[in-house]
């Protein structure tokens, strides 16, 4: 019941406010509107030019959706949302299996209310869909051993090639690495013959492989492309862009074009204390205790383990020792198998280039490994055998989250009372400085542009945040103090509840800066079916734009400068449509034939005013973009 309504309460608002983002939102919207709408579900297309970057199971289940519900926020967005609760209930099954009813409780609450998990669930990517289906994939692998059952591992392993639909190879080699490992430490590997290695990898091709040589066929190689810079007519087929361009140049940072950045390296490690908090605040704890009983980490993983006549007689007053070996020998593969999985995704991100959210899959081990441990002496506490002496670390973990907490309130009551003389705005996009950190090619790099302006436009969230970070956190210190630490815990992870709501309640308020849909709404509300959208950019500075609008209008938008990023491949094809326009072509056409309607974002306002000087007719303005028309309205 307490996940159920910290779901609703947390993620429910974000299936239908607020409109689908710029950028990596609407544009894979698109794909999937394209889906919908033509019945293609091998080539995938954004604004009618192909796009052959990313597998297609997300933007099937989306395309899905738009049959059932329709376009809109609510069906983009649920696969997404569902995913996230795919990953609590098999993060909670496995947690509890392996350590308990409590470790699972406190696994629950810190997915649903982890920073992280909420942040990267806001828009449209797969990193959600990509970590519940390798976690599945692997609880059904290490399930399979003590089971037996052949269905086990033939689930793990369409679970596995249903992983690499969702988000390409990294899947398969994510699983390898955290499986072999796990394997040879614990004994395993003398049963390989159990994991089903050829009848099972046979299942994975058979549902992996058919869209991959599909899509290779329908998008060969075009002319006679030289090296790995496409030109028009030139350019190689899906195979070699996607295998070798978006898999193993992308990690050794050679992709063309070169348009994703590389975190600094202690900003990357740093981060994932913010990903994970309020809960890695107890990672402290969970690395102390996993030191002290570093020497015991092996004594329980082999098929051996709990069979000498000493174990048995420490043991004789249980009433099965035998199921008592079974359940520390699962619980020890569990911790080694979720430890590599962790590592290695953090490692591999670590040298390939990376966003934030790319380290995704590695939260959720953390996370369970996180709770067991803090369950683990939480319980050992109450029962007054802390021989760990773990208590000292969590109080000191909760005496940190109720400093920051204050601290925390502290600065947004400031930025309240700062700001108190200055009236609502509700274009939150004039407020704010453009620092424009990391040139914006982070995901995170809006939330340096805060000023104290814009509080003005953040009043009602930020308040409700003050509140929950003035209040939670020292009534858990005080409950932690009387040593009701399921009470204290379960403060946490309501005071990270009340503030994520109040997160999405501010997020939803930078609409005018993240979405384009009031552009939209003029358009649909002025333009004509004939007319022609412009954009002056690439089409992710105004994908939502095409996205709501792409039907009234019935054809892509026309790019000036547009052959960039996710555009680039797709616009060499000999068939690509012809939307891309030169500057002259745009000044020759804009005023004549049918209406001209010409979207900017601000970083191109100057050029635009320059090539149009004085022909040009303001529409409307948000935030940081402009929509101009060519004559009168």
């Amino acid at each position: 019941m307490l996940f159920s309504v910290l779901f609703i309460a947390i993620y429910g608002a974000s299936l239908f406010t607020p409109p689908l983002l710029d950028d990596v939102d609407a544009s894979h919207a698109q794909a999937a509107a394209h889906i919908a709408e033509t019945g293609d579900w091998v080539t995938l297309r954004i604004n009618g030019i192909r796009y052959l970057e990313k597998p297609p199971l997300p933007y099937w289940l989306v395309a899905i959706d738009y049959k059932i519900f329709g376009e809109n926020v609510f069906a983009t967005h649920l696969p997404n949302t569902l995913a996230l609760l795919g990953c609590v209930w098999i993060a909670w099954l496995w947690t509890r299996r392996a350590w308990g009813d409590r470790a699972a409780l406190y696994t629950g609450l810190g997915i649903l209310t982890g920073f992280g998990p909420f942040l990267y669930t806001r828009f449209y990517i797969p990193e959600a869909l990509l970590t519940f289906l390798l976690m599945a994939a692997l609880y059904c692998f290490l399930t399979g051993f003590e089971s037996l059952r052949p269905a086990r591992f033939y689930l793990c392993w369409a679970l596995l090639a249903l992983a690499m639909l969702a988000k390409g190879l990294i899947a398969p080699v994510f699983f390898l690495a955290a499986v072999v490992p796990m394997m040879m430490v614990s004994g395993q590997w003398r049963r390989w013959r159990k994991v089903k290695p050829f009848s099972g990898p046979l299942l994975f091709l058979l549902i992996a492989a058919p869209w991959h040589i599909l899509a290779g066929l329908r998008n060969p190689d075009q002319g006679h492309p030289i090296g790995n810079i496409p030109t028009p007519g030139n350019v190689h087929g899906f195979w070699y862009f996607y295998f070798l361009n978006e898999h193993v140049f992308r990690f050794l940072g050679t992709r063309y074009p070169h348009d994703y950045n590389r975190m600094p390296q202690l900003w990357y490690w740093l981060a994932h204390l913010v990903w994970l908090f309020p809960w890695s605040l107890f990672l402290p704890a969970a690395l102390m205790v996993a030191w002290k009983t570093r020497h015991s980490w092996l004594q329980h993983m082999r098929r051996d383990a709990g069979q000498t006549v000493d174990f048995y007689l420490d043991h004789a007053a249980r009433a099965d020792a035998a199921a008592y070996v079974l359940g520390l020998k699962f619980r020890s593969r569990s911790a080694w198998l979720l430890g590599f999985f962790a590592a290695f995704t953090l490692l591999f991100f670590a040298i390939s280039t990376n966003q934030e959210y790319y380290t995704w899959p590695a939260w959720i081990p953390i996370l369970m490994l996180t709770s067991a441990m803090l369950a683990d002496l939480e319980i050992a506490g109450e029962n007054g055998r802390d021989a760990l002496h773990g208590r000292p670390w969590v109080l000191a973990a909760h005496w940190v989250f109720t400093l920051l907490g204050l601290v925390m309130a502290a600065a947004l009551g400031w930025g309240l009372w700062s700001s108190r003389q200055m009236p609502f705005v509700a274009d939150i996009g004039n407020l704010l400085a453009h620092r424009a950190v990391g040139d914006y090619t982070l995901s995170t790099s809006h939330l340096f542009d805060l000023t104290t302006a814009s509080f003005a436009a953040l009043r009602l969230p930020a308040v409700i945040a003050a509140i929950a970070l003035l209040v939670g956190p020292v009534t858990g210190l005080l409950l932690r103090l009387r040593r009701r630490n399921l009470a204290a815990t379960l403060s946490v992870a309501l005071t990270a509840g009340v503030f994520l709501i109040a997160a999405h309640i501010a997020f939803a308020r930078f609409e005018p800066m993240l979405s384009s849909r009031q552009l939209a709404d003029t358009l649909l509300q002025s333009a004509a079916p004939g007319d022609d959208f412009i954009i002056y950019g690439d089409q992710s500075d105004a994908s939502s734009v095409v996205f709501y609008t792409h039907r009234f209008f019935g054809r892509p938008a026309l790019l000036v400068h547009g052959t960039a990023s996710s555009m680039l491949w797709g616009s060499c094809y000999p068939d690509a449509p012809k939307i891309f326009i030169t500057d002259n072509q745009l000044v020759s056409s804009w005023g004549t034939g049918r209406r001209h309607w010409l979207f900017a974002q601000d970083t191109n306002r100057s050029s635009v005013e320059q090539l149009l000087a004085g022909r040009l007719f303001p529409v409307r303005s948000i935030a940081d973009k402009t929509l101009w028309t060519d004559r009168p309205l």
